[in-house]
This record gives C-alpha cells, sequence and structure tokens, in this order.
C-alpha cells in the first residue's frame, strides 16, 4: 500500500548494519561461522531440514525428473542425425559435380511457387529441427547449472544461487562461464552461436541452374555423296553465287549446313522444344580448299590508252592473264580469267583449273592500280561431326573423324577428284544457261571488289593492304564454292545416322562451399553436443529432483526449510543478497533434494571445535557432517547461541556486551512482520 513501511523487531539493528555494511563475510565460511569473533553481527537462521520425511520409507519415492530432451537416447539420436547429414550432404555433392547437377521437373509443379523458394525454404525447414534441438539442449544445460554445481557441494552463492545463466545475453554468459570456469556452459553456449548459421546456410544450399544435358539418339540424313546429274544447268552455281554476293553486301552468316569452307549432308533435326538446344549428328561432309594467294608479281600495262591488260605469275611460276579492260568505260574494274597450263597434270578443260582474281581502280592522284590473286580449288570428303543449332538451324562446328571410305563419283570418275572453280564452265546452247555462267562469273569478283569498297578505311586501303584482297577474294569465294558443293556434290537419300542432343535443361546444383561449410557446422556440432551432454548426464547423477527447476514453487519447496532465506529481505537487490550470502557455501541435500548451506565445510577457530552433546543435538535435527566438521560449540566459548524446540533449530551469533543484538525475526498469523510487544 502507499506509505507502507514494514516495522521489523529492531530494525535499528538492520539499519545500522546495512548502513555500515556489516554484511560480509565472516570468519568461517560456514553458515554457523561465528561473526561475533570478528565485531561483525549477522542475523540468525534457522533449518529444519533434517526434518523433512525422507522420501521413499514412508510413501512411495517421487520418480526423479529427467527432461525428454535431456535424455541419453534423445540427443545422440540427434547428434547422428546432424552426422547424417553432413555426409548426406558432401555425398549429394559429389553426385551433383558427377552428373552435373541432379535432374528435376523441366518446367515447374508448383505453379503458385517459384524454384527459388522452394529450393530456400525447405532446406531451411529442414534445419528448423536440429536448431530447435542444439538450442533446446543448451537451455537446459543451463537451467540445470545451478543444481549441478550445488550436488558437488561447497558452492559459493554468486556462481549458483545468483547466477541465472538462462536470463542472460549470450556474451554475458559466455564471460561468467569463463570467470566461474564452467566449460560445459561454455561449450553449450559455442554450440548454440554456431546453430544459428544453420539455417542461412540450408537455404543457400541449392540452386536450379540451366546445365547442358546430352543424350543419344538418331537422326534421318536425306543427303548422300554424289555429283548432281543437273549440275550442268548452272542453277545451283548461279543461286550460290547470288547468295555470296547478298552476304557481303548485307552481312548474312552462312546457309543451312555451311561452316565456313564445310558442306554437310542434310539431316532432319530432333522435333520438340529445346532451350539453347544442340545436335552433333555423325554425316559425310565435303570441305572446300580454295588455296588462294598473292602473285609473285602483278603487270599492269598501261601503254595504250583504250586497252589496258594486268597479268600475273602465281607462286608456282603459274602465268595469268593477261586480262584486257578499257580504263575509260570505268574508275574501277575487275574480273577473273582461268590459268591454263599450270603445272603438268593440268587440267585441260577450263571449268577445273585454277583463276586468277583482278582488280583495277584510279588512286586519288590520277596513277593506276592494279591487284591480283590467284586460287587452285580443291575439296576432300570425310566422316565427321556436324554440330548445328536447333534453334537456328545454323551449323556451330565440324568435327573430323575419317576420310570418306566409300567409292562414289566426285572423287572417282567421271570428276576423278577434279574441282569445279565454278566460274568457267563449258560452252552451252542454252541461252539461260548462258547467262547464268556469266552471270556467276561477273558476279563473285564483283561481291569481292564491293566487300573492300565497304572497309571501314575505305577501298584505298586494301589496295595498300598486301594480304587485303587475298583475305576477301578467300572468304568470300570459299563461302560461294561451299554453297554450291552442298547442291551439286549431294544426291538425295533416306537412312539414319547417330546423333547427340545437347540441351540446356534446369539442373539441382549443391553449392560446393556451402556444402563445406554446413557439413563441417554440422559435425563438429554433433561432436560437441555428444561431449555436453554425456558429460552433463553424469554430473546430473547426484541431483535429485522431481520436478522442473525454475518456478518460484520449485525454489521455494527446495529452500523452505533451508533457513538461510531468512538472511534475505524481499527487497534486497543482487548486490546486497551477495553480500549477505558470503562466505557461504551451499550444496543440494542429497536425502531430500533441498538446497541447503553446505556444513562439511565449515572451518572452526582454535577453541572452537564442537563438543559432544553438539554432535548430539545436531544428529538429533538430522545434521550429519564428516569427521572433522560439527557445529559450534554453545556456550561462552563458542560465541553462539544453539535452541531447539525439536522442530527447528536455531542459530544466533552471542555479540560481546554492548554490540547490537541482531534478534530473530518474528511473524504474527498473517505473516506481516511486527516490533516485539
Amino acid at each position: 500500500m502507499s506509505g507502507y513501511k514494514p516495522v521489523y523487531p529492531n530494525e535499528d539493528v538492520y539499519e545500522a548494519a546495512m548502513a555500515a555494511d556489516k554484511f560480509t563475510d565472516p570468519a568461517s565460511p560456514g553458515f554457523r561461522g561465528s561473526a561475533s569473533s570478528q565485531g561483525k553481527p549477522r542475523a540468525s537462521f534457522r533449518s529444519s531440514v533434517a526434518l523433512i520425511p525422507t522420501p521413499g520409507v514412508h510413501s512411495e519415492r517421487p520418480p526423479k525428473y529427467e527432461p525428454w530432451l535431456l535424455k541419453l537416447w534423445v540427443v545422440i539420436t540427434g547428434s547422428m542425425l546432424m552426422m547424417g547429414i553432413a555426409i548426406a550432404l558432401e555425398i549429394a555433392l559429389q553426385i551433383s559435380q558427377d552428373r552435373g547437377g541432379i535432374s528435376v521437373p523441366q518446367k515447374n509443379v508448383f505453379s503458385f511457387a517459384s524454384t527459388q523458394f522452394l529450393t530456400s525454404f525447405f532446406p531451411t525447414l529442414l534445419m528448423i529441427p536440429l536448431v530447435y534441438l542444439i538450442q533446446t539442449c543448451d537451455w537446459n544445460v543451463r537451467w540445470w547449472q545451478p543444481y549441478v554445481l550445488l550436488s558437488t557441494g561447497n558452492r559459493r552463492a554468486e556462481e549458483t544461487l545468483l547466477l541465472d545463466y538462462v536470463a542472460l545475453n549470450r556474451f554475458t554468459i559466455l564471460f561468467n562461464a569463463y570467470k566461474f570456469k564452467h566449460t560445459l556452459i561454455m561449450f553449450s553456449t559455442f554450440a548454440a552461436l554456431g546453430a544459428f548459421v544453420l539455417q542461412p546456410l540450408a537455404g543457400s544450399l541449392f540452386s536450379v541452374r540451366q546445365l547442358p544435358s546430352t543424350h543419344d539418339s538418331t537422326a534421318d540424313s536425306i543427303r548422300v555423296i554424289g555429283l548432281s546429274p543437273d549440275a550442268w544447268d548452272l542453277n545451283a552455281f548461279a543461286s550460290s553465287a547470288g547468295f555470296a554476293e547478298a552476304a557481303v553486301f548485307n552481312g548474312l552468316p552462312d546457309a543451312p549446313f555451311i561452316h565456313g569452307g564445310w558442306a554437310t549432308a542434310e539431316f532432319v533435326f530432333p522435333v520438340g522444344s529445346y532451350l539453347n538446344g544442340s545436335v552433333g549428328v555423325n554425316t559425310t561432309a565435303i570441305q572446300t580448299n580454295v588455296n588462294c594467294a598473292n602473285p609473285l608479281n602483278t603487270t599492269l600495262n598501261t601503254s595504250v590508252a583504250t586497252n589496258f591488260s594486268i597479268s600475273g605469275t602465281s607462286v608456282d611460276g603459274c602465268p595469268g592473264g593477261p586480262a584486257f579492260f578499257d580504263p575509260d568505260n570505268a574508275a574501277q574494274q575487275y574480273g577473273v580469267v582461268s590459268v591454263p597450263n599450270c603445272g603438268s597434270n593440268a587440267p585441260s578443260n577450263s571449268s577445273f583449273q585454277p583463276v586468277m582474281f583482278w582488280y583495277y581502280h584510279v588512286k586519288a592522284d590520277g596513277t593506276h592500280e592494279g591487284r591480283t590473286v590467284f586460287c587452285t580449288p580443291r575439296l576432300q570428303l570425310f566422316d565427321v561431326m556436324a554440330y548445328a543449332d536447333l534453334s537456328s538451324g545454323a551449323l556451330t562446328g565440324v568435327q573430323t573423324l575419317d576420310n570418306y571410305p566409300k567409292p562414289n563419283n566426285v572423287t572417282g570418275a567421271p570428276l576423278d577428284g577434279n574441282t569445279y572453280n565454278g566460274l568457267f564452265f563449258a560452252p552451252s546452247t542454252d541461252t539461260n544457261v548462258q547467262a547464268r555462267a556469266t552471270s556467276i562469273k561477273s558476279g563473285i569478283p564483283n561481291a569481292i571488289f564491293r566487300g573492300a569498297a565497304q572497309n571501314s578505311s575505305g577501298l584505298q586501303a586494301v589496295f595498300d593492304d598486301p594480304t587485303g584482297f587475298m583475305n576477301l577474294t578467300s572468304n568470300v569465294y570459299t563461302q560461294y564454292l561451299a554453297l554450291a558443293a552442298k547442291s551439286i556434290y549431294f544426291l538425295p537419300t533416306d537412312n539414319q545416322v547417330f546423333s547427340r542432343v545437347t540441351q540446356l535443361v534446369p539442373r539441382l546444383w549443391i553449392e560446393p562451399l556451402t556444402t563445406h561449410f554446413l557439413a563441417a557446422i554440422l559435425i563438429l556440432e554433433s561432436l560437441t553436443i555428444l561431449y555436453i551432454h554425456i558429460s552433463h548426464h553424469r554430473a546430473r547423477r547426484l541431483v535429485y529432483l522431481t520436478h522442473a527447476p525454475g518456478s518460484i514453487g520449485t525454489v521455494l519447496s527446495q529452500t523452505a526449510h533451508s533457513g538461510f532465506g531468512e538472511l534475505l529481505l524481499p527487497y534486497d537487490d543482487a548486490a546486497r543478497m551477495k553480500r549477505k550470502l558470503r562466505g557461504l557455501r551451499f550444496r543440494l541435500d542429497q536425502r531430500t533434494g533441498a538446497i541447503v548451506v553446505d556444513d562439511q565445510v565449515v572451518q572452526y577457530a582454535p577453541g572452537q571445535e564442537p563438543r559432544p552433546h553438539d554432535e548430539t543435538m545436531m544428529k538429533l535435527v538430522g545434521q550429519r557432517r564428516a569427521s572433522g566438521a560439527g557445529v559450534g560449540a554453545s556456550g561462552s566459548g563458542s560465541g553462539e547461541d544453539v535452541k531447539g524446540d525439536g522442530a527447528h533449530v536455531e542459530y544466533r551469533p552471542v555479540l560481546p556486551a554492548g554490540d547490537l543484538q541482531a534478534t530473530p525475526l518474528q511473524y504474527d498469523g498473517a505473516q506481516r512482520p511486527y516490533k516485539d510487544a
């Protein structure tokens, strides 16, 4: 109530003692040490623990309380589970790396949840029981710590009664555990702190990546090597020349089944929805090499004003030209001529002879300039693995396996290994065929010259570059002949060939660093928990509790008969309680489980050893001590007054004359303090 102030008997004694800080260590650490010999008054207290009935004598002994999560089989099972998860993670990581991830459905079966959510939520959920086990075990270890210490006896109040590990934060726990050398508390706290990282690590353990996946299959090949009977009409050459020109002007990529100088047999692409898919097919291919090279020399003859000529000599010593042109027709001119009589086995048919491309222009200063390039086309037949992109159909690569072994009419009769140069053809009476031949002969040099004119540095830069026209000629001429080869050197067929489809598929990927880190922590947690709880299980053997520690009722049941609570007041703060209990040693009574002051560690000053009748008194009230220990002797020699009514024993220091007297507290029926009458 407002303004209420409790009144105690001899309250001036308490207030004077408090003001003078008289509640300090007595000479003896025992609960009956002679404070009067030091001139330090101390309130007396009474212990009636000896009168508590022994459990199991007159009634059934209550079972010993043991938290379910502290049972050894539960802790060992949880520890082995953590160890098993760590090992399983390392095995799964190895499988993931060996197989390029773990297969998952290409489409998310849970339309309401994203893949990221699924791969992070469930692993995190899996860690909850383990984290709960670690944290709960740590909480129980801290909860039981005072009782474990009290069970060994001779314990100070500041490390048992006044130290509540449950209410402290982790850093304060570590500080106090280090201070009092509570090793199990330190290990348990570190284990609990380590458990905080288990869920974040588990959440980052898995990811779904789009990784290449390959499976073997078959493909339908619809072309086989063979000379087309329609090659004479020049349609294939004309269309190929047109594509080459368009490619130069518009920057087009290679046509389907063409890759650089390679022309592969056509095949049917697999049907289906493939993400960044590609296919490799074991098929046949023709490789065209145009073998273009700069000449040994180029001669531009301008002696006749209206009839210039240009000629050159190839690296093989074969003369090319002369090619005649009228400079008045255009300042930029170009063309191509065949190179007959080049070598001892030179073909007589101009369709198979080497060719010389020539290019002419008038420089800015009005002088004339010409360039020539010699090319000798050749082709080879191979068995290959042709790789194509499934989305665009374009070849992405060609891998040579072996020479093409089968007889055919390309390397055999009638061509006998000769290669069409694609620029000169046998004369034809068909005007359409002849027109195609003319357009081809002019179109390819035109495409090359246009490519030079489109150079970012200008046409003159290409003329000045020693390899400028050679590179352009080689690229355009190769693209043209390779595209023509796909039409004139292959015949229709239908047969099955080996194929290998590769596509990006979702794969469950296990992160290596996270896995190693998580597995290491789980193993460390497992071993730490085993050590902590096997040690703690042994330490709890001497603790007899029939109920969970911690509640107010539990504290009252364990201390109500011990007496030392009379030293404390309800409004004492932590520092004052520490001062009042300083010097006392506490233990758990093995018979009843009560918290009592440890009279086994009482020390006596010379001349204050216990006398026989004191031993008898203590045995009467149930206080047993080891040999060499005892209660203080009553009478003037002991400095203590011992009184008992059969139900309680009261210990009160007898102070010297003139000192303050500490009178026991008395209470009325309403348990309210009042003054002595």
